[in-house]
């Protein structure tokens, strides 16, 4: 079971379970579910037009081709900058780990602080994530083009280069 919501509905109280349907309809027979939501008539249309969207637009294959553009210039950018321990992730879901030293590896927690404020001067919101604060989260817009990829790669590899 996979359950969904947030930006499901771009904006519009939505969620979902994605789930096999031997599961869902066990539901029917065991157990109770209960959604605070309610399942408005509103959601539902909204929830359809995003489907629609996603659809008309490809946004499925950009974030694919967009996201794996994006993580190869990330993890080029990692062999020339010993502060990028990894580049986790794929699509446009993806994770930049800093490490002081990739063989212990020491977590690098203030300067990951250092490089999101230093990001956020160039126009870069980004801030830390993880237990540790040491990986910048990056979920952009389903809709992000391979320029605006190449904008951020360039402005992360100009803070690395230049000092944040």
């Amino acid at each position: 079971m996979v359950p969904v919501a947030k930006a499901m509905g771009n904006g519009q109280p939505l969620g979902a379970v994605i789930t096999r349907r031997e599961i869902a309809e066990a539901y029917r027979s065991q157990g109770c579910f209960l959604s605070s939501a309610g399942g408005s008539p509103v959601s539902s249309v909204v929830g359809l037009a995003v489907l629609d969207a996603l659809r008309f637009a490809d946004l499925q294959a950009n974030a694919r081709d967009v996201g794996g553009h994006l993580k190869d210039r990330l993890q080029r950018l990692a062999h020339r900058h010993e502060l990028i321990g990894a580049v986790h992730g794929s699509g446009l879901c993806l994770g930049v780990e800093f490490v002081r030293d990739r063989t212990t590896p020491e977590r690098a927690t203030e300067e990951t602080a250092a490089i999101c404020e230093r990001l956020r001067e160039l126009g870069v919101i980004m801030p830390p994530t993880s237990d540790r604060r040491c990986v910048l989260k990056i979920k952009p817009p389903l809709c992000l083009t391979w320029e605006d990829a190449d904008g951020f790669v360039a402005a992360l590899d100009d803070v690395l280069t230049y000092g944040w």
